[in-house]
């Protein structure tokens, strides 16, 4: 071989391996980021994860960044550099400032759908004599004064979900619909897992109401000790707000083709089958059947209140620091 023919060739075998290079060869070890309420182990929707991993010779590891506030924060932070792979759960309140901070390689998908909803504990009302409310206007009447639990819009979904709720409602008058809410003694927590297990009657906390999602009554009895065969809350159906979480690719893997296939794992009826029962969403695959438990006593709202993504994305910051210093003042 002449010297022009070796350098050419060495020079295709080094393009080659640059090229391999690109992505791992072989099983990789992926991360998946979600918030804090999605299972790292034991549970079906990790059994469908570790078969999946099986099948491909892949890893998945699930790790958890707090509420999806600040997990859409922390993922913003390292936009392009990603500590994970593939995220999950962000949701159509925050799916603006996910988008605007550049934390996704290409258009998420859509994971499941579900409302975000004012829980009751039907028990403690029963107790306590009163009724439950039924409407967000119920819940600034003073004989609820002190009952209800709120997450922080500015880190938790629901939390943002619920102010998205009463700006749909209340329309430019919705700042005063909130200081009635303070008048009346509401209590902000910084996330879902605060304040329904730690401020919400069921928890042993003093608020028999609290922002939570259609979906919970199902899982009190699924997972009621001793059981039953009727769930201890209500959902305040006027209240809801829909929610639709995503899925999508982290910008800037390493590994940018698994993480595609683990997101089209994320979404398919294998694994959508097992989120009525763990995550209590309803699956975005519309073949999936949903559990009788399920059926039975989740609220999908009939007429939830609804906000265009545009103007979520046009106002969010602005409703959010308008809500922080309304609650400070």
């Amino acid at each position: 071989m002449n010297r022009r023919l070796a350098l050419v060739a060495v020079v295709a075998s080094a393009t080659s391996l640059v090229a391999c290079s690109d992505e791992p060869a072989g099983p990789v070890a992926l991360r998946l980021l979600a918030y804090d309420s999605f299972p790292t182990e034991g549970t079906p929707l990790n059994d469908a994860l570790d078969a999946w991993a099986e099948r491909t010779g892949h890893t998945v590891e699930v790790v958890t960044a707090g509420d999806t506030g600040t997990m859409v924060t922390k993922a913003a932070l390292t936009a392009g550099n990603p500590e994970a792979d593939v995220i999950w759960g962000v949701d159509n309140t925050w799916l603006s400032a996910a988008t605007d901070g550049g934390i996704y390689a290409g258009e998420p998908a859509v994971a499941d759908i579900g409302d975000v909803c004012v829980n009751s504990d039907l028990e403690w009302f029963d107790a306590a004599g009163l009724t439950p409310p039924t409407t967000l206007d119920d819940l600034v009447d003073p004989a609820y004064r002190g009952l209800l639990a709120v997450q922080d819009p500015t880190l938790s979904s629901p939390g943002l979900a619920f102010l998205l709720a009463t700006i749909a409602a209340e329309g430019d008058a919705w700042p005063d619909y909130w200081a009635a809410l303070r008048a009346n003694d509401v209590a902000v927590a910084d996330s879902w897992e605060t304040a329904y297990y730690e401020l919400f009657t069921r928890a042993g906390g003093d608020r028999p109401l609290v922002v939570s999602y259609g979906s919970s009554p199902p899982a009190e009895v699924v997972f009621a000790d001793p059981p039953r065969d009727d769930a201890p809350t209500g959902v305040l159906e006027q209240t809801c707000f829909r929610q639709t979480e995503y899925v999508g690719t982290l910008a800037g893997t390493d590994r940018p083709d698994d993480a595609a296939e683990l997101v089209d794992f994320l979404t398919s009826a294998e694994f959508q089958a097992e989120l009525p029962l763990t995550l209590f969403v309803v699956p975005a695959d519309p073949t999936v059947e949903l559990p009788q438990v399920f059926v039975d006593f989740a609220v999908i709202a009939e007429t939830p209140w609804t906000m265009e993504p545009a103007d979520i994305a046009a106002h969010r910051q602005d409703w959010q620091e308008q809500w922080t210093a309304l609650m400070a003042g």
